[in-house]
């Protein structure tokens, strides 16, 4: 008989006498102010507390100029390394150097975080990663290169699940979605801006280095102006960073399923207008597509990721997510209007996954279990980065151009079966 995973504390369902305390209604919800006024016998309003709105529009602000930076950077790095001669399969690995250091990294944040600080691991890291461009400014080589962009991803992780930790920790609960909807939203929008602004800035020289280091530096001035108000990590979780994949896979699994679909979308999408007969200009419209709908669908999901329980918003999601893949892989791109249409439809219910399990882990728990969860989630995505294209790529490989889309279907639907499954043993 196996030993059994570790018991995670969830405030999802505290004892009844802990419910009555909170506000929380009987039958387990988050507290709401509409049960508090029930139980007080007064109406109340949503009001949030004006310094916890400036920490949230600045982590929120701080994290969206930090995104511009990064696909900056991503985008540079790879023509220069292009420039020099090595191989798209050589770029890759350089670029996954970032992703392989999320997975080991991301699981020692939370107590770097409880010994520094939030506020002062946000510097700390915006300073590293400012450092790692500076060095990558100043030197020239794939191997050189390959170590420096696995500090600076190492930096970019612990900035990332400090910040995501922050806006999740004092978002209002009745808010929780809409809010993460915004910073899904806002960081969609940074990662899009930062190619655009490498063509104004060109790529020649070290110019678009500086341009990277000055937005870092510029992502320091948000969280000045919201610091007052950043929550701390006054005690160190019991439960291993990996023990949430068995407490909320749901949440997690959402983020390797996101991490996935979402790199393959904007790395082979390109590839499957390709092999499909057309033009790569097309392709990169594809992508375009994709990414409106992301950034289109993250307000309207994160609202009614507040109206309902998000398990069940999460398992829709998938659903319709499986279906338009099915669907796209039908209609194919003959019917270009109408694939395109059905691409930014798909595009936004897919990208929605992130939000919505961010904001479940949100509900679920607090202090230092949620920084631990919300470090699982990014080392759960990073692994989706990583795993995601190369599978998807060999379903284009057995079944071209058709097998993309067949791929993305079959990963959807096992996690449909491994979530309906774990919901049944529950």
């Amino acid at each position: 008989m196996g030993s059994r995973p570790p018991k995670l504390r969830s405030t999802a369902h505290p004892p009844r006498e802990e419910r009555l305390a909170l506000g929380r209604a009987p039958d387990g919800k988050e507290p709401t102010l509409a049960w508090q006024g029930f139980k007080t016998g007064r109406k109340t309003k949503s009001v949030a507390a004006p310094g916890n709105a400036a920490a949230l529009a600045g982590a929120i602000a701080s994290v969206s100029i930090v995104g511009v930076g990064l696909s900056l950077t991503i985008a540079l790095i790879a023509v220069r390394l292009g420039e020099q001669g090595y191989s798209a399969r050589a770029i890759g690995l350089n670029t996954a150097s970032a992703g392989v250091a999320t997975l080991i990294g991301a699981a020692f944040v939370p107590s770097w975080a409880r010994r520094l600080g939030v506020k002062e691991l946000l510097f700390l890291s915006l300073f590293i990663a400012d450092l790692s461009l500076a060095a990558l400014a100043l030197t020239n080589g794939f191997w050189i290169w390959l170590g420096i962009r696995a500090i600076f991803g190492l930096a970019l992780t612990a900035l990332f699940v400090v910040s995501e930790y922050w806006i999740n920790a004092i978002a209002p609960p009745e808010r929780r979605g809409l809010v993460i909807g915004l910073y899904a939203s806002s960081v969609a929008l940074g990662f899009a801006a930062g190619p655009s602004l490498l063509a104004l800035v060109g790529t020649a020289s070290s110019t678009p280095f500086i341009a990277a280091i000055a937005l870092l530096a510029v992502a320091a001035l948000p969280i000045v102006a919201g610091s007052s108000a950043a929550p701390n990590i006054k005690s160190a979780a019991s439960v291993p960073v990996l023990a949430f994949l068995l407490g909320a896979p749901a949440a997690t699994l959402a983020g390797l399923l996101h991490g996935a679909i979402e790199t393959a979308s904007m790395g082979l999408l390109p590839v499957y207008a390709l092999r499909a007969g057309l033009t790569a200009e097309t392709g990169a419209i594809f992508v375009t597509l994709f990414a409106l709908g992301n950034v289109l669908a993250q307000l309207p999901v994160g609202f009614i990721s507040d109206l309902m329980d998000r398990r069940k918003l999460l398992l829709l999601i998938v659903l319709f997510s499986l279906c338009g893949a099915l669907a796209l892989s039908l209609i194919g791109p003959a019917s270009l209007f109408l694939f395109g249409a059905l691409l930014v439809v798909w595009g936004g219910v897919v990208g929605s996954l992130y939000a919505v399990a961010l904001a479940h882990l949100g509900a679920q728990y607090r202090g230092a279990e949620l920084a631990n969860a919300n470090a699982a989630f990014v080392m759960l995505y990073a692994l989706g980065m990583l795993a995601g294209p190369p599978v998807i790529g060999l379903g284009m490989d057995l079944l071209a151009p058709d097998g993309f889309f067949v791929s993305i279907a079959a990963l959807l639907a096992l996690y449909l079966c491994v979530v309906g499954w774990r919901a049944r043993g529950s």
